[in-house]
């Protein structure tokens, strides 16, 4: 087993602003659960008093939350808020914090996938099929207030239109669901997507963050050598596969159940995802095949390891 250095204890009380460096406080809902842990941990950018703040992931559309945030940026201060994703643990509250606060959303677009019955199942809170941005960013887009810039950073995998933060001026990325302190991420087809999330976790290596922040969980205060543990954890995935393809268990469901038998029940749905994800990648890379376009019922066949 590849060791994640996880970090599962901070300190932390919901609805209270927690001061975590000179530009940057959190806020964490009161949503916790299997897939958002302690809850959804909101992000105000900005030195307190300042009139041009930025807020990362609003959060669910939980009253208590927004309130909480309302009074944490004080009225009129709020210039821009940014979406991570559109789960709607990150998303769902995001119109009435926007509205309340009379600031523009900003994010990489809709929900990728437009009909829900064609979506991955739903995990916790699912996906926000209503939520729409004000202004769409891109890669590099940066954005800018009083005191501080930021910068766009396309990380698809999680889902297509997710984005990281990075705060030039702290040298901190703000990485929503794509890298968590507590656990590995979701990667649920159809719009979840294994290839692209290991190669948006190249991208990371690429950079020189020196601290993320991600919307659920603790601070991970060692960035490089985290994500090289995830990316080996997910190499190590598709190894385990290949292996209990070799076995004969050939469909997703003995697959998952020989593989995570050790693990929280309510979690096999989202193990099966991951599952999926990688069998796509790996009958994309020609290591596996299967009858047709790969699919969440199908049966797999081990090919070549020396594929991938």
């Amino acid at each position: 087993m590849t060791d994640i250095p996880f970090i599962k204890d901070f300190q932390f009380g919901y609805g209270e602003p927690a001061q975590l460096s000179p530009l940057v406080r959190r806020v964490i809902a009161k949503n916790p659960g299997p897939f958002t842990y302690t809850g959804t941990g909101t992000y105000i950018i900005g030195k307190e008093g300042a009139h041009e703040l930025a807020v990362i992931d609003p959060g669910p559309d939980i009253d208590a939350h927004i309130d909480a945030l309302v009074e944490a940026v004080g009225p009129g201060r709020v210039s821009h808020v940014l979406v991570t994703h559109t789960h709607s643990d990150h998303c769902g509250g995001a119109r009435k914090f926007a509205e309340r606060v009379k600031a523009p959303i900003y994010a990489a677009g809709p929900h990728p996938v437009r009909d829900p019955s064609t979506d991955a199942p739903a995990l916790d809170e699912g996906a926000d099929y209503r939520f729409a941005p004000d202004h769409v960013l891109n890669d590099n887009d940066v954005i800018e207030g009083d005191g501080w810039k930021m910068s766009a950073v396309a990380t698809p995998g999680h889902l297509s239109n997710h984005l990281c933060f990075a705060l030039r001026e702290e040298d901190t990325l703000f990485t929503g669901d794509h890298i968590m302190g507590w656990a590995t991420s979701v990667v649920a087809p159809p719009d979840g997507d294994m290839g692209a999330y290991l190669a948006s976790l190249e991208k990371l290596l690429e950079r020189d963050d020196a601290l993320y922040l991600p919307t659920h969980g603790a601070p991970i205060l060692k960035p490089k050598p985290f994500v090289r543990a995830v990316r080996a954890h997910r190499r190590m995935r598709d190894g385990q596969i290949m292996e209990q393809l070799k076995k004969g268990r050939l469909r997703i469901k003995e697959i998952v159940a020989a593989m995570y038998a050790d693990i929280d029940p309510r979690l096999h749905g989202a193990a099966a995802l991951n599952v999926y994800a990688h069998l796509i990648r790996l009958v994309e890379a020609g290591a596996v095949e299967t009858d047709g376009a790969p699919a969440l019922r199908g049966e797999y066949r081990f090919v070549s390891r020396g594929a991938l």
